[in-house]
């Protein structure tokens, strides 16, 4: 199981999103980042083939930053930062 302990830095929160099918990894990414202060990061792992091209585009759209992209196995884990504040 991946914890934000176990992840270190920045990172305030682990979803484990495996067995969910699009849309719903990106919509419980989209709600795990609205839950999280600026310039925090977010960790997700999914075995969803679409969320190779959902999340990016999604992190992209809404100003966040995706720091990191890797495999495992069949999974695929995101690293996001949430974006700072405009204010």
């Amino acid at each position: 199981m991946v914890t934000a302990e176990a992840l270190g830095g920045a990172v305030a929160r682990a979803l484990d999103l495996r067995g969910l099918h699009c849309p719903l990894p990106v919509l419980k990414i989209r709600k795990a980042l609205a839950g999280l202060g600026p310039g925090l990061e977010l960790v997700a792992v999914t075995d969803d083939p679409l969320a190779a091209v959902d999340v990016p585009n999604f992190v992209r759209e809404s100003g966040d930053a995706l720091v990191d992209v890797r495999r495992e196995g069949a999974a695929r884990v995101f690293r996001i930062r949430k974006r700072e504040s405009s204010a």
